[in-house]
């Protein structure tokens, strides 16, 4: 069943030097580009992350430090992908809570604005885990009856991840071909800032996820106890947690 669009949607997957969005790079970027009169497009970029590669993460996606030494960097790259991905939905195997985190970071550190209100983002990892519980390479077992090769190749990946997702709406009547509900069904929690330390409470509220202020309003705790934003901003947060942070104690000081 082929996915039904209103609007381009982007498959995307990255390798990395490792698993902390706040410090860790992009060393590989494969995108998948579906447009709504069925049209794709595929571009891979290997990426120098201006760090050691770590061998651990070598071993597991195969790029070392001498495969990227000569690859452009995110800063020289990060222009042309915005440019490319444009009012695209996004979609991926666990995208919501590290690839689009992880990409957003990379975005605010070359100050390239890549706005995501706008966009549906589906989780093909949480759907799947709702109805079936595996990893990637038994999902395109189960959902394509194939072997996945290449596993923890980008581009391997996010091929097997697109057929998963055109699998699992012919598979299950309660999902409908639609990105707008895809992407409502694959959001695991109401995230404000994508990492989940910023969450939207019943009433649409932005509270706190963590620490000593775990569930009171954000606006009200900056305005009760201005040291905390200065405490976060300074401190190991993703700099996308950072701006959403900002953005609610500017328009806190907007209201008054």
């Amino acid at each position: 069943m082929k996915l039904q669009l209103k609007r381009p949607i982007v498959f995307f997957d990255l390798e990395t030097t490792g698993t902390d969005v706040a410090k860790d790079r992009i060393v590989e970027i494969s995108i998948l580009k579906l447009h709504p009169d069925g049209k794709k497009e595929v571009k891979t970029r290997r990426v120098n992350p201006e760090m050691p590669i770590p061998v651990g993460s070598s071993e597991i996606h195969g790029i070392y430090d001498e495969d990227v030494k000569d690859e452009p960097t995110f800063a020289a790259l990060a222009k042309s992908l915005a440019q490319f991905i444009g009012n695209s939905d996004l979609a991926g195997y666990n995208s919501n809570k590290f690839d689009v985190p992880l990409l957003m970071e990379e975005f605010l550190r070359v100050d390239v604005d890549f706005d995501l209100e706008s966009r549906k983002l589906v989780d093909v990892q949480n759907i799947f885990h709702k109805m079936e519980q595996r990893t990637l390479v038994a999902a395109y077992k189960f959902y394509c009856g194939k072997d996945l090769v290449d596993a923890h190749s980008a581009e391997a990946d996010i091929k097997a991840t697109y057929e998963v997702l055109e699998s699992q709406i012919e598979r299950y009547e309660e999902l409908e071909n639609d990105v707008d509900f895809l992407a409502d069904f694959s959001k695991r929690n109401d995230t404000a800032d994508l990492m989940g330390r910023i969450v939207f409470n019943e009433e649409g509220v932005e509270v706190f996820n963590f620490g000593k202020h775990k569930g009171k309003p954000v606006k009200e705790v900056l305005e009760k106890e201005p040291s905390y934003y200065d405490w976060m901003m300074k401190g190991d947060f993703p700099l996308y947690t950072k701006k959403i942070l900002t953005g609610i104690k500017l328009r806190g000081a907007f209201n008054r």
